[in-house]
């Protein structure tokens, strides 16, 4: 099921009710929060309540450009390198099932304001905030019970998956004594339903005949030693905004919800400056007895013809002698006064989601000489990706180390550790500012010749390698 496709039925009744039916558990999301999350997606899809297509309202969908810049900086130049044994296995999971994706997910929980990243034994699912219920969270607020819904179709049959992730604890007769220890277990319970109706349940069917078949029906996971496992089996990312409309909620908020009405009225003053533009072509007014002409036919009778006119000349019937038959309209623009007011929408809702002033506006900003300039007139931007990174960041452990723990329960690569080491790629990064600064290291010895051509020139390793054997020592002297 797409993201748009579910922004028409969010939080369907049924599955609150089932949730309940099923598990004996409840979500702990409020209804406020549910619609609040709905209306953000409205308006990243450009389906903002107050587009009025017959009043000449439209979208020109700010909030998914704002969503995509933002999504933009954060994972720019993004790359995970791993140590340990277990680094081979762990990259090749970076490198093919998530960082092709990386970039619109991270988009969608920008705008959503929370995104769940689970493994799925072939990669990795993404779960929108209207497929999962937290049903518990500890006293930090960390997520404890949860539930996911999947759903697809075969035919005329609708197929759904509710999935229930919990810790639970139980006591477990210990080896070759009477004696029995607490544990306490990580249990996933699967349940699958068949109907031929997608706003219903329908009946329960076992996971052999549906999609999901390699699934079992519980499965209750420990460390080898025993012991509770660190965390739940998918990671969670939370815009670092707080939540003002349910303090409670572990959900997060959307990047721009406290800009909906700047973007309302940023929507309304592009209408009306494009519904004036529509509106001002030139017009010219003209005597229809200048638009006809005189024929003569076959017959030798003479006809007046009607001259075939451009679109902006329009005939009229002028009743008097006035000597005035050529009137010509050209409708001036309030374009200035508009984009004046147009800029001021776009400064106003990138201050209020983080960004540095003027980062949003229809001129370009002039005046950045260098990196340090650009840094501190940016000082806000920065701020804003790196808070947003952070949190990226422990959603990220949490997926690797879900899959490192599926790795040793499926027998996925042998056993072993890994740590993950992250680079990040500098927002105010300047191309011909870093080129003309390892020239000067080359100049000064601080770095080798080759790889400056590797980096600046496009050569292969060993081509640079080889020019630079060949050069003359004077080649790099200072110039």
């Amino acid at each position: 099921m797409g993201l748009l496709e579910t922004i028409k039925g969010w939080w369907s009744r049924m599955f609150t009710n089932e949730v309940k039916k099923q598990f004996g558990v409840e979500g702990v999301e409020s209804m406020t929060m549910r619609k609040a999350i709905e209306l953000w997606m409205n308006i990243y899809s450009g389906a903002a309540p107050w587009i009025n297509e017959a009043d000449g309202i439209k979208s020109i969908k700010f909030a998914k450009y704002l969503c995509s810049e933002t999504a933009r900086l954060v994972c720019l130049d993004i790359d995970i390198n791993f140590d340990g044994s277990r680094k081979e296995p762990m990259k090749e999971f970076w490198d093919k099932s998530i960082y092709p994706r990386f970039q619109t997910w991270v988009e969608y929980g920008i705008a959503a304001g929370s995104l769940i990243l689970k493994p799925n034994g072939e990669g990795v699912d993404f779960v929108t905030p209207d497929r999962f219920q937290i049903t518990s969270t500890d006293g930090n607020g960390n997520i404890t019970g949860i539930v996911f819904q999947d759903t697809y179709q075969k035919e005329k049959y609708f197929y759904t998956k509710l999935e229930y992730h919990s810790f639970f604890k139980a006591f477990v007769k210990m080896p070759d004594s009477e004696e029995y220890e607490e544990r306490t277990f990580y249990r996933i319970i699967n349940k699958v339903f068949e109907s031929k109706d997608s706003s219903t349940l329908g009946v329960e069917v076992s996971l052999l005949d549906t999609k999901w078949a390699g699934l079992e029906p519980v499965t209750d996971i420990v460390k080898g030693n025993g012991d509770k496992l660190d965390g739940m089996l998918f990671g969670y990312f939370k815009m670092p905004i707080a939540n003002d409309i349910d303090y409670d909620s572990p959900l997060g908020v959307s990047l721009f919800a406290e800009a909906m009405e700047e973007l309302k009225d940023l929507d309304i003053a592009y209408s009306r400056n494009a519904e004036e533009i529509k509106h001002s072509s030139r017009i010219v007014l003209l005597d229809e007895r200048l638009t006809e002409k005189g024929v003569i036919d076959g017959k030798g009778k003479r006809h007046r013809i009607h001259i075939p006119l451009p679109r902006y000349v329009k005939s009229m019937n002028v009743l008097t002698e006035s000597n005035e038959v050529y009137h010509e309209i050209n409708p001036s623009l309030n374009t200035s006064t508009r984009k004046e007011g147009i800029d001021f929408q776009l400064s106003l809702i990138g201050r209020k989601c983080g960004f540095s002033n003027g980062y949003f506006v229809l001129d370009q900003k002039t005046g950045m000489i260098t990196a340090t300039q650009v840094e501190a007139d940016d000082r806000e931007t920065i701020q804003t990706i790196k808070s947003i990174r952070d949190a990226l960041r422990v959603c990220v452990d949490e997926l690797l180390y879900a899959q490192s723990v599926f790795m040793d329960l499926y027998e996925l690569a042998p056993l072993g550790d890994y740590e993950a080491n992250y680079a990040w790629g500098d927002i105010t990064y300047n191309y011909e500012e870093d080129k003309q600064n390892w020239w000067k290291y080359v100049q000064a010895g601080k770095v080798p010749a080759w790889k400056y051509f590797v980096k600046f020139e496009g050569m292969s390793e060993e081509e640079a390698k080889a020019m630079e054997e060949e050069a003359a020592p004077e080649m790099f002297a200072a110039e």
